[in-house]
């Protein structure tokens, strides 16, 4: 029974792991889209926050060995700039898709395992509470490298998109005034409950292993 428990957990860590990479490639262009400091930004903030949060802390839990949430969003990051290269060999340029960065945010759910000696529910409330905000500042200083999201939207429009999305102007200064606040605030929230959801899917695997 040890191998069937074993591959359901790696199969779990592979599904999670390309989940994240397909919402990344639908959410994640959102630097075609106007708005992309402002709406978008926050949803793709807290879409991104709880994705990982979820694989990262089952795939720590299940291994127990700090490092291993850094391993995963590595796997993530890999994942996307292989999706991205598809993109690319298609006429879009490499930036079409920005690879969030979400390396330093499981760093910080490593570290946090590591300082509290493995304690799953420190893990859980202080982790997930140091995901849910780091993931939007350090992704705001990745798009801050990229190109004028408003020139590109007109040049490379998506192909998928409906034409009721087609780009417009921006509406600044309403209840988006500040994208990485607001995204880092609603992160700091949801990523605690999906962080205990990781932990108890990681629980609900053993037991029905063991069944």
């Amino acid at each position: 029974m040890v191998w069937l428990r074993r591959t359901t957990h790696y199969l779990f860590i592979v599904v999670v792991a390309v989940n994240s990479t397909l919402l990344t490639i639908n959410a994640g262009d959102y630097i075609f889209y106007t708005d992309w400091a402002w709406t978008s930004f926050v949803v793709f903030s807290i879409s991104q926050s709880t994705m990982l949060v979820v694989g990262a802390i089952y795939y720590m839990l299940f291994t127990g060995v700090p490092g291993t949430a850094t391993y995963y969003a590595t796997i993530m990051t890999i994942y996307t700039w292989v999706a991205k290269g598809a993109w690319f060999a298609l006429g879009y340029p490499y930036d079409f898709i920005v690879t969030p960065v979400w390396i330093p945010s499981a760093m910080l759910l490593d570290l946090t395992y590591w300082a509290t000696r493995r304690n799953k529910h420190a893990a859980i409330i202080i982790g997930g509470t140091l995901v849910g905000p780091s993931l939007p500042i350090f992704n705001m200083i990745n798009l801050l490298l990229v190109r004028d999201p408003l020139e590109m939207a007109f040049k490379y429009p998506r192909p998928t998109l409906p034409p009721y999305m087609t780009p417009i102007e921006p509406q600044v200064g309403k209840f988006y005034n500040s994208p990485v606040a607001l995204g880092s605030g609603a992160g700091a929230v949801l990523s605690v409950p999906i962080a205990a959801l990781g932990a108890k899917l990681n629980t609900w695997t053993y037991r029905w292993m063991a069944a």
